[in-house]
Order: C-alpha cells, then structure tokens, then sequence
C-alpha cells in the first residue's frame, strides 16, 4: 500500500500569519493615534500631571505620604492602550523633584496576543531613592521590569505601607483607567526622556 502525505508549500503557513498579523496591525492602526495620543505641550502635561497627581492623593493618602519623601515622582497623566490582535500604548509624562519638573518623558510598549478595544489610565511612579533616579537619568530607555524594583500597589496594599517600611526602589500607582480592555500593567513599558 502506497503511503500518501500531503505535501505543503513551505513558508505558506508563515505567511499566513504573516499577512494577519500585518492585517491586525493596518486595522489597529486608528485605535493607536487618537486626539488623546498627540503630544502634549509643555504647559498641559504640568497642568495634567498636577491634576493628576491632586486626585490620587485625594483617594490615596498612602500616595501623599510617599511623595514626601520620594526623590523624585514621574506622573503620566494619560496612556493610551489599544489593540486589534497586535497592540501599542503611549503616553507622555513629567519628572517632578521637590515639586519642579525638572524632565519630560514618554512610556511606549508594543504586544500582540487576544487583545481588542482601547484603554486609557495613568500612572504615577515615586522614586524613592538615588539609585532609582540615577537609572532613570543614565538608562537609554528604562524597560520596566529591568533595573529598579518597582512595586505596584492599589489602594488596598497601600493601605499597610508606610515611610518606614517602604524598602523598594519605585512605588507605582496606576489610576483613573477607563475603556474596554482588561488589566493596566507597567511590565514592558520602555519609559525614555524626550526633548520638550
């Protein structure tokens, strides 16, 4: 008896994904450039990023009392995360010690996965400590989840933090999300200074 395969072309079935991924991203493509992803001026990311930072210490006292004595709070006020198969998120923010902005910066990831719709948050990260800051300022592009640690907390963890016990590198907050996608995280995100 004759024993018959199918034959394949090969590289069809890598082409394939190929041509949907490109699709997933040609169609993802409006999602990621709304008016709310243009950049901001100077003027309006200080105005947002206090904004911001007013209504999480109004929700969050735990917040109020890490900026105390942080050495230094980057606050992205606005992100925006939005995908079709293959997915990006951006967002531009400011680096503020002793309450000055003293640098601005953007935070940008890429993914792809079962992910459709469009989110926005923010997220507000309190440098609690020279290193955390030197990284920041030496780092070409801070890949988050390499380098300082990062804690994210809700209000909930936050609640059993204080001054003292506060060991890790950076606290994070992320607030105010809104839109269709599940789950904001900061793993991944590449935060980089920018000329403003």
């Amino acid at each position: 008896m004759l024993n018959r395969r199918k034959t394949r072309r090969p590289g069809w079935e890598t082409a394939g994904r190929f041509v949907l991924v490109l699709l997933a991203a040609v169609l993802a493509q409006p999602l990621v450039h709304p008016a709310a992803v243009q950049a901001a001026s100077v003027a309006e990311l200080n105005r947002d990023a206090s904004a911001a930072l007013t209504k999480l210490y109004a929700g969050t006292p735990k917040a109020k009392e890490l900026a105390a004595v942080a050495k230094g709070i980057l606050v992205f006020p606005s992100v925006v995360k939005a995908g079709f198969m293959v997915g990006g998120l951006f967002g531009e923010g400011v680096l503020l010690k002793g309450g000055k902005a003293v640098g601005y910066y953007n935070t940008v990831a890429a993914s792809y996965g079962y992910q459709v719709g469009v989110q926005t948050y923010g997220y507000v990260m309190f440098l609690m400590n020279d290193k955390a800051i030197q990284y920041l300022d030496k780092s070409d592009g801070w890949e988050v989840g390499t380098g300082p640690s990062v804690v994210v907390l809700d209000k909930g963890a936050a609640g059993g933090l204080s001054t003292s016990t506060a060991r890790d590198d950076v606290y994070a907050f992320i607030f105010s999300q809104k839109g269709l996608m599940a789950g904001a995280g900061l793993q991944g995100s590449k935060i980089t200074k920018i000329e403003k």
